[in-house]
């Protein structure tokens, strides 16, 4: 992990399913795996889950026991938990290069963020991607064979320009089923004990 835990990239993606409904390292660690085919361990999601707690961005609820199910930890974001995990969907909307795994990342909760600010999010890096693909081109005296690899990136850029200032303009028409300011993630479940359990496929240890 990095000297900063907090800075790891899997903090996004586990901030993002918190926030969507409290679970426990097991479930959290199933979900990374179906939903971006991270082949993350246990150990080390709990481990970074310690690390989110101690910087105050998750809480813990006290161990739960259902049925024969050894007890389990749930964890839920805490408002300051909230808050950075605007931030870093904020920042890897501004920040990421084209066509990166931090960008589409962002983009899957890109829908904490009110509308609006998620429409100028877009828009802006529409224009600096703009810059980017007007500066990517074949040197001169160069034969395109020998850099095929710019038509291909101007291609790939064209492709986010073009998706990007698209659905920033789907949003300010309000043709996304956008949540209200302040509501959580539409992806966001009941927070009932039912959204903690998970199937056992194999006997589990007690999270700390």
């Amino acid at each position: 992990m990095p000297l900063d835990a907090t800075r790891n990239s899997l903090v996004l993606p586990l901030l993002g399913l918190l926030v969507e409904h409290p679970a426990h390292a097991y479930d959290l660690t199933t979900r990374l795996h179906e939903r971006y085919q991270r082949g993350t361990t246990r150990s080390t999601v709990t481990t970074l889950l310690k690390t989110l707690e101690r910087n105050g961005l998750v809480a813990a609820r006290a161990p739960e026991q259902v049925g024969n199910r050894p007890p389990r930890t749930v964890y839920e974001p805490t408002a300051a938990g909230l808050a950075d995990f605007r931030a870093k969907v904020e920042s890897g909307l501004v920040d990421s290069p084209a066509a990166s795994v931090d960008f589409t990342l962002a983009v899957a909760y890109v829908a904490i963020l009110p509308a609006d600010r998620a429409a100028t999010i877009l828009e802006d890096r529409a224009t600096r991607l703009d810059g980017e693909l007007d500066a990517l081109r074949l040197p001169p005296d160069v034969r395109e064979a020998h850099m095929l690899e710019v038509a291909y990136w101007r291609s790939v850029v064209t492709a986010e320009i073009t998706w990007t200032r698209a659905t920033a303009q789907r949003i300010r028409a309000g043709e996304l089923d956008w949540p209200d300011a302040g509501q959580p993630h539409p992806n966001q479940q009941n927070t009932s004990r039912q959204n903690t359990e998970c199937p056992d496929h194999r006997p589990e240890r007690t999270d700390p």
